[in-house]
């Protein structure tokens, strides 16, 4: 070994050394491919992207009005810090005092708060496995520990996969050290989701310095017979906070907006962590206008929900297994390994998610597009499967 190569590796000790445990066990969040780079890397010009849950209907048209609108203001002034209009009007549509409301830039923005607030060294964060991938990365940067409650397993009857909170309460009474608990419902990326009753019997067993963060990002795309009222609960139960986003049925991911619904005193402690400005002036507006034209929040769901429909059934019709949801995504499971699906299917300018940083590497989700999207992808789904066969 040369000089200079151990001098190299001295200084990269060197870097690393005052970094916390925590972040150093990290591994970077990895979004969903974005069409340009695939573009570049296989030189595809006709791309469709179906592989990180967007509302394939894009935002309303009165969101790109007052976009428009907001463009002819001075940009070079800071935005609204306290979001005061878009609070507001937030607080008139879910009937609760604007002092309970804290926004993000994206509701990923609240999960971090909440990691900061009440995880750290000797404290513990409980969630699920198969859950949302933030929810580790916001834990372990804190260096707490993440206690990991296993899923059913992957042939329970009707929630395969699916979030087991009676397991979560079992735990719960043994880790007196878990001060945060993530649930996603419907969960990403399983799709998969709980009763109301389920959660109201969990939230019933937590103590009460414990909070539960709800993640309610797919709330929209439920069926309305198993949306729960979280409205009603945050009255009952002052350690539960819910995470909502304008960046699925609202249209509006590449903005950045969501919020948090929760007690006062839990929403004071999340604006003291909170950046000044981390929503900017256009997000702002777009999220005010979005929440606004319920009429595109409908055909957007309703688009889905017949998508979901159809998708999964051609999908069974190939001997796929899909797991159940009720989010704007499919989990396909190709009973072996998806990596080489998911390769042939990027050939063919089709972008899905592959599922193996999630520990389910025969899986692949599949976001709902518009009719003509989904009818791309089935065709170069089947024409993958058929190469593969010969």
């Amino acid at each position: 070994m040369s000089e200079n190569t151990t001098a190299a590796g001295a200084a990269s000790e060197n870097l690393f050394r005052n970094a916390l445990p925590g972040i150093l066990s990290l591994h970077a969040y990895t979004p969903g491919m974005p069409i340009e780079e695939l573009q570049r890397k296989l030189g595809i010009a006709d791309v469709i992207k179906l592989a990180s849950n967007e509302n394939p209907l894009g935002p309303s048209p009165k969101v790109s009005a007052a976009i428009a609108e907001a463009t002819k203001g001075n940009l070079g002034l800071y935005p609204d810090g306290s979001g005061h209009k878009l609070k507001n009007k937030i607080a008139e549509y879910h009937g609760i005092s604007a002092d309970r409301i804290t926004l993000g830039n994206g509701s990923n923005d609240i999960l971090e708060f909440l990691a900061r607030i009440y995880a750290g060294p000797g404290r513990a964060v409980m969630f699920s496995d198969y859950a949302f991938a933030v929810y580790p990365l916001a834990t372990l940067a804190q260096n707490a520990e993440a206690v990991v409650v296993p899923s059913h397993g992957a042939d329970h009857p009707t929630m395969p996969f699916g979030h087991d909170l009676a397991a979560f309460t079992r735990v719960l009474k043994t880790r007196p050290d878990v001060s945060l608990v993530f649930i996603a419902n419907p969960n990403n990326p399983t799709g998969t989701w709980n009763t109301p009753q389920e959660i109201e019997a969990f939230l019933d067993s937590v103590p009460p310095h414990v909070i539960v963060a709800l993640d309610e990002a797919y709330f929209d795309y439920q069926d309305v017979e198993l949306r729960s009222d979280a409205r009603v609960w945050l009255d009952r139960y002052p350690n539960l906070l819910v995470c909502r986003t304008f960046s699925k049925v609202y249209g509006i991911a590449g903005l950045r907006a969501g919020y948090a619904l929760s007690d006062a005193k839990v929403a004071d402690l999340l604006n003291r962590v909170r950046q000044p400005f981390n929503n900017n002036s256009l997000a702002l507006v777009a999220a005010e206008a979005a929440l606004a034209d319920q009429e595109h929040v409908k055909k957007s769901v309703e688009l889905n929900a017949s998508e979901r429909i159809r998708v999964g059934a051609e999908l069974q019709k190939l001997g796929l297994r899909v797991l159940p949801s009720q989010a704007n995504f499919l989990t396909v499971d190709f009973g072996r390994d998806a990596a080489p699906i998911h390769k042939g299917l990027l050939e063919r300018g089709v972008i899905v998610r592959p599922m193996g940083s999630y520990g389910m590497p025969n899986f692949l989700r599949v976001s709902m597009g518009t009719v003509r999207e989904d009818d791309r992808f089935l065709s170069a789904l089947r024409e993958v499967l058929a190469e593969g066969q010969r």
